[in-house]
């Protein structure tokens, strides 16, 4: 690990153009790590020898003087999700489909490749994405690099897991509830959930699949700025994404030097709407604490929004028509019966969501979705930011038959997913989120803090997540890295 400890993306982009390190030699170094990590189950399928070839050419290109782009040879681990990558296995953590290989690329791994990037492998992800735990009948369940009996989250489980184990610098997720945010949380690094439209995304048979709730791709990495470039690389319009939005004139990477006296920054304990354990609400409210002492400005706010048990139903619902969607399209694709398949359980209760939901009823949840929408716009009209934990608990168990926690605070919850995250909620408003790491309770678990910005906004998102990162630097934060 010596070689990629303490250097950025850029850094090691720009130390394979100059030939100071080759791409090669990061590549084997990865390679490595991801086999001396293997325990974690990060990933479902590795491409060692795919990625041998690529650094070979980034390395011949860097001898040529030749720039592929700020990713040049930089290792990158892809979601094995929605994340395709042509002649690499593709199985959405689906046992099924443990043997499906892509037939093309996604917008993203065009992306990614186009910058220079290595594609090393796909990451692990429970089946279809389904919930915030990473387990499945591919590869096994993905614990938190900082205590194997806990979850690393989920969906994007594996990735943030191979970011917290020093495996890759960057690594692809995605979100429709909270998947790149929650497993950030769980693993001590940092997810954008983008605004809609921002990142192109496209189904190979449904364009129009994402919206509702908002289903986006995004980057995961351990630094803002690692985030800040990762993100420059995946924005812009693709014709084949109907709610793709043109590339705006943004320095994502500049965002982050913004000083921290310039930022007004919101803060909601809870966001008015569920418990909150004492761990996690104390460590956030230290990190906040300590924003204001470096000059920010940090207001407590309230925030209007429907009681939980109406709006969670709105994303219930919205979400259960979405993996029902999702699971028809693949049931007809690859003659799976959900019904008799290989599959979780928890697989088989959240499609039956959906096929439960009437068109009618699943268009009149929008109703209290506008509500939610109307008080996050209010709640952040005279701030750049508000800031919210992300995970309303420390990480739970790994195992999908663990289940979620059913007290939080001395108060009884339900023990489902929305119980256990503040994310979902701007799966329904659609606003750009992250979480990045806050610090550890005293068992030593991580705790995420989400930054939630206005549409577009990911810049001021990235100034303050720039600057938690200043006041409250993590980098060092991780077992055995």
């Amino acid at each position: 690990m010596s070689i990629l400890r303490g250097r950025s993306a850029r850094e090691l982009a720009t130390t394979v153009r100059d030939g100071t390190l080759s791409s090669l030699e990061l590549v084997e170094t990865v390679l490595e790590r991801i086999e001396a990590t293997a325990e974690l189950n990060a990933f479902i399928t590795v491409i060692g020898d795919s990625a041998r070839k690529r650094a070979r050419e980034a390395d011949r290109a860097a001898d040529r003087n030749e720039d592929l782009g700020p990713l040049h040879g930089v290792p990158v681990a892809i979601k094995d999700l929605r994340s395709r990558k042509a002649g690499v296995r593709n199985t959405m953590g689906l046992a099924p489909l443990a043997d499906n290989v892509a037939e093309e690329d996604s917008i993203v791994v065009e992306r990614l490749e186009a910058a220079g990037a290595i594609i090393v492998g796909t990451t692990n992800t429970p089946a279809l994405g389904h919930t915030i735990k990473t387990e499945n009948r591919v590869a096994g369940a993905t614990p938190t690099p900082f205590d194997h009996d806990r979850s690393a989250g989920g969906s994007s489980g594996g990735s943030a897991a191979a970011l917290a184990a020093g495996a890759v610098q960057l690594a692809t997720g995605s979100d429709i509830g909270g998947s790149l945010r929650v497993p950030a949380a769980c693993c001590n690094v940092i997810g954008l959930k983008p605004t809609f439209g921002l990142v192109p995304e496209r189904a190979p048979s449904d364009g129009f699949s994402t919206h509702s709730p908002f289903f986006v791709s995004g980057p995961m990495a351990r630094t803002a700025e690692d985030v800040a470039v990762f993100l420059d690389v995946l924005v812009g319009q693709d014709s084949r994404d109907p709610f793709s939005v043109p590339r705006r004139k943004t320095d994502y990477v500049k965002a982050t030097d913004r000083p921290t006296d310039d930022l007004a920054v919101a803060y909601s304990p809870n966001l008015d709407l569920q418990p909150v354990a004492p761990a996690v609400r104390e460590t956030v409210g230290d990190v906040v604490a300590d924003l204001a002492t470096a000059g920010a400005t940090v207001d407590t706010v309230d925030v209007s929004l429907p009681p939980y048990e109406e709006l969670s139903m709105a994303y219930v619902e919205q979400v259960g028509v979405f993996f029902s969607s999702f699971a028809q399209q693949l049931a007809e694709q690859y003659e799976i019966n959900f019904e008799t398949a290989d599959v979780e359980e928890t697989v088989r209760s959240t499609i039956a969501l959906g096929t439960e939901t009437d068109a009618t009823a699943e268009r009149l949840q929008n109703v209290p979705r506008t509500a939610a929408y109307d008080g996050i716009e209010n709640a952040l009209a005279d701030y750049d930011v508000l800031v919210t934990p992300t995970l309303t608990t420390p990480p739970y168990g790994k195992h999908l038959a663990d289940g979620y926690p059913t007290e939080i605070d001395g108060q009884s919850v339900m023990g489902v997913p929305t119980d256990a995250m503040l994310t979902w909620v701007f799966n329904l408003t659609g606003h750009p989120a992250a979480s990045v790491p806050a610090g550890l309770t005293d068992d030593g678990l991580p705790v995420g803090l989400q930054i939630v910005g206005g549409r577009f906004a990911e810049t001021d998102i990235l100034n303050v997540a720039a600057a938690i990162e200043r006041v409250r630097p993590w980098t060092d934060h991780y077992p055995g890295v």
